[in-house]
């Protein structure tokens, strides 16, 4: 298991993460350094863990709202893919009404060859 230092509001935090999650790990603590930061800047000094409290709710409800619109995408997926699924059955009906009636005229036209070729009776 994996450790590393984080700085979030200039304290130093040891934490520990599977193997290979160090930058992620650490990118998430700049992230949420970066938010306190900007909550401190629009609200001023109005207490470390207000600030820590206020950051990790605007990053909760940015999360929601992305969950929100990856579900919604994820609908509009589901419907393209049910529009693409019942085009693909209409041309499958289609290709099968082309074949039936190329079929019939194929038939036709063979009795036809057979009548032009078959010798004259009377």
């Amino acid at each position: 298991m994996a450790q590393v230092n984080v700085s979030i509001a200039g304290r130093s935090y040891r934490i520990a993460c599977a193997d290979g999650e160090e930058r992620h790990l650490e990118g998430l603590a700049a992230s949420l350094d970066a938010k306190i930061e900007e909550m401190r800047a629009a609200f001023g000094e109005i207490g470390d863990m207000r600030l820590h409290v206020m950051a990790a709710i605007t990053i909760a409800d940015e999360m929601a709202e992305t969950k929100r619109k990856l579900a919604a995408a994820e609908e509009q997926l589901s419907q393209l893919h049910s529009l693409a699924n019942a085009g693909d059955e209409r041309s499958q009906f289609i290709e099968a009404r082309l074949a039936e009636g190329i079929g019939k005229a194929a038939e036709r036209i063979e009795r036809l060859a057979r009548s032009l070729n078959a010798p004259a009776q009377g």
